[in-house]
């Protein structure tokens, strides 16, 4: 409800304006170089990220301070997210793909297994994407409208993956770009589309490479116009935009996931790609909470499909430190059992388990199974044990968990 009052308010204030404008007879070019000469376009951008800190004392959010000083942190991440996004690199008459979302920036339980790509584009243009293949288990390019903070969501607008392509036999594509259909290796987009982004998955990191991509547009000049103080007010409320509406967007998926927390039904598919998330992936989000000797054991038989994947987040949906911590497991690093079914085992303390995570600390947070291309949609069964009772089974039987 917050953000849709928020969102509501955002597209009333903007309708307002315009026709405040209309009134004065001015345009939002002479707006803009007023708001650049009088600083007021900076002071809007800082008063945005002032009211954002509100997502951290949204209901249901944890208030102590190791909780909030991460959540501090990710405020200021996604800063940097909104200005790299929308101020460097943001003119879709010259695209380049740039990694908005990676180790230290994180948002809306990022993948660890994913190597995220963005491109700032316009359904106006037309652009040719020309990569290699690389080996990478799964590769797809999705166009979107929208972003964070905007209304009407971030709808997707054109979706197309390496299995559908195309390919040379020395692993070189291109693919087309454009709101006009093309026969072969075609990204649909619309006229409002604003975003294209790439999703490369990997199995295992250490075997696996990645596909070379570059972008152009191909129908006019590819290099950026000067920057303009329309484009620069634009970028600041964009980004000021980013940061609250993805904020509190996520605080209260967080805050949902609690009525059930622990266990891990399907995410709402339709909710997923109106938020972003890739049609071709089923999400399974909740929030997990554990006591200091407790343990949560998910069992499943995955289904047959591309890749699946678990993983841990804090409480704001960024994946935990995978960098330097076990958070998550796919179905090229699990373990199974003999009939193909997994155990995962989550505890503050390595218990010396195959399929152990780690909590890194935290005592609550988030968590996502997820499948892309399942033949089906089994739930993950949970469940919260004594850690005790967990190693003394493992030395009894010298079995899993």
């Amino acid at each position: 409800m917050m953000r849709k009052v928020l969102v509501q308010s955002l597209d009333a204030v903007r309708r307002a304006r315009l026709a405040y404008l209309k009134l004065r007879g001015e345009t939002p070019a002479s707006e803009a170089e007023r708001k650049v000469l009088t600083g007021e376009a900076w002071s809007q951008y800082c008063k945005t990220l002032e009211a954002a800190g509100a997502s951290l004392q949204f209901p249901g959010t944890p208030r102590g301070a190791f909780d909030q000083a991460e959540g501090y942190r990710y405020l200021a991440r996604l800063v940097r997210a909104g200005l790299e996004g929308f101020l460097e690199d943001a003119d879709p008459q010259a695209p380049v793909f740039k990694r908005v979302v990676h180790e230290t920036i994180k948002m809306g339980a990022d993948n660890p297994d994913n190597h995220y790509m963005n491109a700032s584009v316009s359904g106006a243009y037309e652009y040719k994407i020309r990569g290699h293949r690389g080996t990478v288990k799964y590769l797809a390019f999705a166009t979107q409208a929208g972003h964070y903070g905007r209304g009407g969501g971030m709808p997707p607008t054109g979706q197309i993956e390496a299995s559908q392509l195309e390919i040379n036999d020395d692993g070189t594509f291109e693919i087309i770009v454009s709101a006009t259909k093309h026969e072969k290796n075609w990204l649909a987009m619309s006229p409002d589309t604003g975003l294209l982004i790439v999703r490369q998955t990997f199995g295992d990191k250490t075997k696996e490479t990645l596909a070379k991509l570059s972008i152009e547009r191909i129908d006019g000049p590819h290099a950026p116009r000067p920057l303009t103080p329309e484009q620069l007010v634009d970028g600041l409320e964009n980004a000021g935009t980013l940061v609250a509406g993805a904020s509190l967007l996520f605080a209260k998926w967080a805050r949902d996931f609690q009525s059930h927390s622990n266990l891990l039904p399907r995410f709402d598919q339709d909710v997923s790609n109106k938020a972003g998330g890739d049609p071709n992936i089923a999400y399974y989000h909740s929030h997990w909470r554990l006591g200091p000797e407790e343990a949560l054991v998910i069992e499943v038989k995955p289904p047959r499909c591309q890749y699946w994947n678990f993983q841990l987040n804090n409480y704001w949906m960024e994946s935990l430190d995978y960098r330097y911590h076990r958070i998550h497991l796919n179905s090229d690093t699990a373990t199974y059992e003999p009939d193909g079914s997994i155990r995962i085992v989550v505890t503050h303390r390595d218990p010396g388990m195959v399929n152990w995570l780690s909590t890194v600390g935290h005592s609550e947070g988030t968590m996502c199974f997820r499948w892309v291309r399942a033949d089906d949609h089994p739930v993950p069964q949970t469940r919260v044990v004594p850690v005790s009772s967990l190693v003394s089974n493992s030395t009894r039987n010298g079995a899993n968990p």
